[in-house]
């Protein structure tokens, strides 16, 4: 028993070294943190929201710009002192560490971090939220302080027209339109192939032949979207309000595609998509409450074109397929009627007697509407010119999506798989023969 005892006291002992070894080697603060004055902030111009499509838009951009995202404010404690802050995970962001020397002391010093952003995440989100971030500031090895900060963020369509700064100075964010316009689009080869298989072109060879082909080759593209039923939708609102920052809700390529709907900016962003790729050189013209698209005729940027898309949806080139009189094989007279103002009369006796098929019927009816889309916006462009030329002048905006390309790379965009109408139609026929032939079996 008193064995047991001397045992019990002996380990009772041991513990309180022990204690008293742990409380000896506890580290000691050598850094006042009140004196380092650790801060981070971000950007106030944008009314604590984080903008995705702003931070994608920008992701390979290394000049400056109006605006940074994050700052951090340290007074340095001693000479030549070295300064970590880690940038914890985040539904929006890796874990990035920033690190700089801190020449001299007593000196406050202001740092703008490259942050290490999911990319990947970024895409999908698709509504507003919210997101944490957490700080923690090290100075020399140890550990001073840590701050945190709760931000909103809103959806990856919502594009940032512009924010109003603490002088209460407007600055335009409009060239961001340009991260909408993706050339790079994983579906656009099929897309060509489909528009070529139409043949209103029989290649796409940019500014290689002559400007009545460079038009010819945006024709064939506006009609292969009538033909697949785009729609003017004036939907652009956004989902909350900021006080600082003008910003609008923008379909993405696949969506405008998907949805057959667009208003005038999807539209343009849509459009300007296929002409980029296509090796021609498009235009953006903003004005207020409206936009439409330009592209140049020339290499040299000599002879501009421009393009009203709103009207892409004034003809119904879906529907007229179902019209057509089982007993004739043709429209009848009144459905033809509807078209009566895009097509003369010539042509509409050619196709009741039998001279023009329904595809070049069509067609016919496309390229009248296409040149009155045309020449839509000649008045209010040659009214509005010196305000375009004027960069200064932030209400009207010409927005060259080649010379933006230095600030602006495309958002890509999760396009999923491709729907039905977007394979080739050979793919699309071999595909229907395929079912008919499983359904009849």
């Amino acid at each position: 028993m008193a064995g047991s005892k001397r045992i019990v006291i002996a380990l009772l002992l041991i513990g309180t070294v022990l204690v008293c070894g742990c409380d000896k080697k506890k580290v000691v603060r050598t850094i006042d943190p009140s004196k380092v004055n650790f801060q981070v902030a971000y950007d106030v111009n944008f009314d604590g929201i984080l903008y995705p499509s702003l931070i994608m838009g920008l992701a390979n951009y290394n000049g400056k710009i109006e605006s940074d995202f994050f700052s951090y404010s340290v007074t340095c404690p001693k000479n030549n002192s070295v300064l970590r802050i880690v940038m914890d995970s985040s539904v929006m962001n890796y874990v990035t560490i920033f690190q700089e020397n801190m020449p001299k002391k007593d000196e406050t010093y202001t740092f703008y971090p490259l942050v290490k952003w999911k990319y990947d995440n970024l895409i999908k989100l698709k509504q507003p939220g919210k997101v944490d971030f957490t700080f923690t500031c090290y100075i020399n090895d140890e550990e001073v302080d840590v701050k945190n900060m709760r931000l909103n963020y809103r959806s990856i369509n919502e594009c940032v027209l512009g924010v109003r700064d603490t002088a209460n100075k407007y600055i335009d964010y409009r060239w961001m339109f340009a991260a909408f316009v993706n050339e790079e689009h994983p579906w656009m080869d099929v897309m060509l192939n489909n528009i070529l298989e139409q043949k209103v072109v029989q290649r796409f060879s940019g500014y290689q032949i002559s400007e009545k082909e460079v038009q010819n080759q945006v024709f064939a593209i506006w009609y292969f979207i009538q033909t697949k039923g785009l729609k003017y939708s004036s939907i652009s609102n956004t989902s909350k309000y900021s006080k600082k920052v003008n910003s609008q809700y923008i379909r993405f390529f696949d969506e405008v595609y998907r949805n057959k709907q667009a208003n005038c900016i999807d539209a343009c962003a849509f459009m300007a998509s296929i002409l980029k790729k296509i090796g021609l050189n498009p235009v953006i013209f903003v004005e207020p409450k409206h936009a439409y698209l330009g592209f140049y005729k020339d290499k040299q940027k000599k002879k501009i074109v421009l393009l009203e898309t709103t009207l892409i949806g004034n003809v119904d080139l879906v529907s007229i397929d179902d019209k057509i009189d089982t007993a004739t094989g043709l429209l009848p007279k009144a459905e033809l009627n509807r078209y009566k103002k895009y097509l003369t009369e010539k042509e509409m006796d050619d196709y009741m007697q039998g001279n023009m098929n329904l595809e070049k019927l069509k067609q016919a009816i496309s390229r009248a509407n296409f040149n009155n889309a045309v020449k839509y916006n000649v008045d209010r462009y040659n009214k509005n010119k010196n305000n375009f030329a004027q960069p200064e002048n932030q209400s009207y905006q010409k927005l060259d999506i080649t010379s933006l390309r230095e600030l602006v790379q495309p958002i890509q965009s999760r396009s999923g798989r491709m729907p039905l109408k977007m394979v080739s139609m050979s793919e699309e026929r071999t595909a229907t023969a395929t079912d008919d032939y499983k359904n009849n079996r």
